[in-house]
């Protein structure tokens, strides 16, 4: 079955992202067509990248990083759930993904951004990363908006048409995901 990873963005202390993601799973369970899994960047407690080896020419670096590219490795797609600082992706998802090579390729992405402009600089630069890692991102997005969103800027209060998105965002995810493993497949094959 398509398993998709739903990747926390942020790691700072008093983020929205766990909020955000926890509604996205809750949502994804619901479902019948794939499996769902949390992923928190904060569990891996990653370096900023400092490997001699880029990962593109074989470079793994210490153990967390090891850790964190097995964990990338066995998804077949994703939801990345990012807010935006100062209108830009956050750091830490930045120096998450520039730690995996291969284990992004040929897989499908969807975007749910959140900040006060609905993390639309955020979404704006995952998705040129997108491209350049061979992950397919859908073109549907969830945008939330700090001032609508959240009541307080702080307590997530998603409306119905956010929740509805949600769902063909997933639905989006979960069929690129899937048309794209034959060619997952037939790379990991010409590796072997």
């Amino acid at each position: 079955m398509t398993k998709i990873g739903i990747i926390i963005g942020s790691t700072r202390p008093g983020r929205l992202g766990p909020k955000v993601a926890g509604w996205v799973h809750d949502v994804a369970a619901l479902r019948a067509d794939a499996v769902f899994e949390l992923v928190d960047l904060a569990d891996f407690r990653l370096p900023l990248f400092d490997q001699a080896v880029a990962p593109a020419m074989g470079g793994t670096g210490g153990p967390e990083a090891q850790a964190w590219v097995r964990t990338i490795d066995t998804f077949d797609g994703f939801v990345f759930v990012t807010p935006e600082y100062n209108q830009q992706l956050p750091g830490a998802i930045k120096n998450a993904i520039d730690f995996v090579y291969g284990g992004w390729a040929n897989k499908a992405a969807g975007i749910v951004s959140y900040g006060v402009a609905g993390g639309s600089g955020a979404a704006a630069q995952l998705r040129q990363m997108c491209g350049l890692l061979g992950l397919a991102d859908v073109p549907t997005q969830v945008s939330l908006h700090l001032t609508s969103d959240f009541e307080g800027f702080t307590v997530f209060a998603p409306s119905e048409s956010r929740t509805r998105l949600l769902g063909e965002l997933l639905d989006c995810v979960v069929a690129w995901s899937a048309a794209l493993e034959p060619v997952r497949s037939a790379r990991a094959a010409s590796i072997a």
